[in-house]
């Protein structure tokens, strides 16, 4: 339930949601009978970071983002509790809408919102009526050729010195801050606290093993993406681009990959890194909005 009154419906308001016996956090702008608007977060972040999103968009749509279990402020059940994979996470994300009411949106997807959303998308087509990609990668050419290396290593081999590479390179503070900052513009401009809340959470008890469950796991996501293009070769769905084109972790190539499926895209790069909207959000906000107008 929400906590915030009825009055106040285009604010941004927060919530929890128990599905399956996890509490999933999220937060919520707009009125629910308007257009709605899925917003799936990436690695390491939360719902957190799609706050300018909504605090902007809910004057006219309904927008949701919810947390996945052990990431921002839902429950972090221990693995033996609650399998991590991806597949895992979009039932769970899947029951939570649809425990919501909501069966028909448009789908926003940042880095592991894509593996996500497109279980989401597949399992279900008829619900989709559109797509926000925001460096949510679904191509094989969109792994930066250096920086994916030790996770392509660890799939082939799971060894402790692949998982020692891997915290360093993606679970330390440094490692985080780099997440945020490489490839902006002005890395000085970036809000700290992005990576110093999504470390505090990363350094929780156990929270390093199920990321690299995570990132193992991240595999199956590659086996998956012929599903993924026919999805978007059959059925066409509306679609809007806003990439960093800086990307240390998905290349820009992987946003162009996206015209080899989609007869019209609404395409946009911008000169900063993974985090867009960390250091474009006005720019990502008027592009949504006017794609949202002509969609819903």
């Amino acid at each position: 339930m929400t906590a915030q009154p009825a009055d106040n419906l285009s604010h941004v308001r927060y919530g929890r949601e128990s599905v399956g016996g996890v509490n999933l956090f999220f937060r919520e702008s707009g009125m629910p009978q308007h257009r709605a608007v899925v917003l799936l977060h990436g690695y390491p972040a939360s719902s957190h970071m799609y706050r300018d999103v909504l605090a902007a968009l809910g004057d006219s749509y309904y927008l949701i983002a919810p947390d996945y279990p052990g990431f921002g402020n839902s429950d972090f059940p221990g693995s033996a509790d609650y399998e991590y994979t991806f597949d895992n996470l979009a039932t769970t994300t899947e029951k939570f809408l649809e425990q919501k009411g909501i069966t028909e949106f448009v789908l926003g997807m940042q880095d592991y919102g894509a593996p996500v959303g497109y279980r989401l998308a597949t399992r279900h087509p008829e619900r989709v009526k559109g797509l926000v990609v925001m460096n949510g990668n679904a191509f094989e050419e969109g792994f930066h050729p250096e920086n994916s290396e030790p996770v392509a290593q660890y799939w082939e081999n799971r060894t402790a010195e692949l998982e020692k590479a891997i915290v360093g390179q993606l679970m330390s503070l440094e490692g985080i801050k780099w997440m945020y900052t490489e490839g902006t513009r002005n890395p000085e401009g970036i809000n700290p606290d992005n990576w110093v809340l999504d470390f505090a959470r990363i350094d929780r008890p156990g929270q390093q093993q199920v990321q690299l469950d995570l990132f193992y796991d991240y595999q199956n996501n590659v086996k998956l993406y012929p599903e993924w293009h026919a999805f978007l070769q059959e059925h066409q769905p509306p679609t809007l681009i806003a990439w960093g084109a800086n990307d240390p972790i998905f290349i820009a190539a992987g946003a162009e990959a996206y015209r080899k499926h989609l007869k019209e895209i609404d395409f946009h790069l911008f000169d900063t890194g993974h985090f867009v909207l960390e250091e474009d959000a006005p720019q990502v906000i008027e592009k949504m909005r006017d794609f949202l107008k002509r969609i819903c």
